[in-house]
């Protein structure tokens, strides 16, 4: 494929088979998380891939992109945008890599046509938990192919995938449709997903007052054309709050990539509760001033090394249709906890493990972020029930975020014989389960100060103890 790809995979799979002949777990180090869980990572147990960061190929003719795991989504679009192409599922933050969006199902507003990142790829190749190295496909190692997405490398390490591409256009048409219920939003979401618009989103900021969001990619400029990736630039968040509160459709446009990472800057909502927990003025000066820390890359940073994320709810569920009223009315009555965002996704049954992993029509995405709970025991009830009306509705969490099931709460909504038995096929049982890797046992101390000066002054790192 490539001399230096090649030399790289084959000094991680000599790792690896260190690891498995000594019985060591492991875990793989990419240098950057967009898990909003507080990651440790031990020296002796841990496989860097932070090189592995390199778009090898891309085929015009056959709209297919091949891609190391850690090449991060903008990296990802630059090169295929020169090719006038670009991928069909681009996750709205620029730092998500290609190999963790497989492996964390990730999604996007064009998902209720193509499903998850994980279902927009030809192939992809591991090195097993014994260090040997497979092709998997929808033809080859299926099993593996399909039960991987989700699986949060616990099935083994993506060292390159090869993903399918779609023609770019220059902008995305978007008009935002008043909303006034819940299941006015889902009603509309359903609608235009079954008419193959090319983007759906929706986003409530009370019981009765939101949006969903309806995207179209054009060359040509409808309505304003208005840009949200420059630092004098207004926030996407603030934009859509700003529509939902008008009396009729508005439509504006944007260039594609200020759409594809609309998100970039503020990570949604989450900045605006952090200036207001720092009695900072949240105005656009300010915004202006302090921007270069108000990206994702730079908030992730600050989010793992204050561990925040032990205070505030940050929960993405999965919900089939029919659960998806109660839930939300149940997210009001309990919490009343506003902004919510989400979006239509297509299934994928023959993935158990991704939160799209459902027998059905169509699901629905639903971001519940940013309520402050304290302390860290009521922090920790609140999360239980959510979890619990998850379950309790048919619905499935992205494991990103935090995750306190019991093994047998956990082991109820996901096939425990199924998952060992391919873990024991393909050699990964010295290797972390999902419920290990993913749920929460360790209180941080949650130090605001530490996040914002350690990141400020380029200090900030994922934790690597000795």
């Amino acid at each position: 494929m490539n001399p230096q790809h090649d030399a790289t995979v084959q000094s991680l799979q000599t790792q690896i088979a260190d690891y498995y002949a000594r019985k060591v777990p492991f875990r793989v180090y990419h240098g950057s998380t967009n898990s909003t869980r507080v990651l440790t990572f031990k020296r002796s147990e841990m496989v860097d891939i932070s090189t592995l960061n390199n778009v090898l190929s891309i085929d015009t003719a056959k709209r297919t992109v091949v891609v190391e795991p850690n090449v991060p989504m903008d990296k990802l679009v630059n090169a295929t945008l020169k090719y006038g192409l670009v991928p069909p599922v681009v996750p709205e933050f620029p730092g998500i890599t290609i190999g963790g969006a497989i492996q964390g199902a990730a999604a996007e507003t064009s998902s209720h046509t193509y499903g998850c990142v994980s279902q927009t790829v030809n192939w992809i190749d591991y090195i097993l938990g014994d260090g040997s190295l497979v092709r998997t496909s929808p033809e080859e190692h299926a099993d593996l192919f399909y039960g991987s997405a989700g699986s949060y490398g616990s099935l083994g390490l993506i060292t390159a995938t090869e993903v399918n591409l779609v023609p770019a256009t220059k902008y995305v048409k978007v008009t935002h449709y008043q909303i006034s219920s819940f299941s006015e939003g889902v009603e509309l979401m359903k609608k235009y997903a079954n008419q193959g618009s090319d983007f759906v989103e929706w986003y409530m900021f009370s019981k009765t007052r939101g949006a969903v969001v309806i995207g179209t990619m054009t060359n040509e400029v409808a309505g304003r054309l208005l840009r949200f990736s420059r630092p004098h630039d207004n926030w996407y968040f603030l934009y859509v709050k700003s529509i939902a509160a008008k009396g009729k459709p508005v439509t504006d446009s944007m260039p594609l990539k200020d759409y594809l990472f609309r998100f970039n800057r503020g990570a949604f909502w989450a900045a605006e509760i952090g200036f207001k927990d720092y009695g900072l003025p949240f105005n656009r000066l300010v915004r202006f001033l302090f921007d270069p820390l108000l990206r994702t890359r730079k908030l992730y940073q600050v989010l793992q090394e204050s561990a925040a994320s032990q205070s505030y709810i940050c929960q993405d569920i999965m919900l089939p249709e029919q659960g998806m009223v109660p839930f939300l009315d149940y997210m009001d009555k309990e919490f009343n906890m506003y902004p919510l965002g989400g979006c239509p996704i297509k299934p994928e049954p023959r993935s158990p493990l991704q939160c799209n992993g459902m027998d059905t029509d169509l699901v629905f995405n639903l971001g519940v972020y940013g309520l402050r709970v304290e302390p860290y025991e009521k922090f920790v009830a609140a999360n239980r029930q959510i979890e619990a009306k998850t379950n309790e509705l048919g619905g499935k969490k992205w494991f990103y975020s935090h995750n306190y099931y019991s093994a047998d709460e956990f082991w109820k909504v996901y096939d425990k014989p199924w998952y060992d038995a391919l873990r024991t096929k393909y050699k990964a049982v010295t290797l972390p389960d999902i419920f290990t890797r993913t749920r929460v046992t360790e209180q941080y101390k949650v130090s605001k100060r530490r996040g914002v000066l350690r990141t400020v002054f380029g200090i900030a790192k994922l934790r690597i103890t000795d």
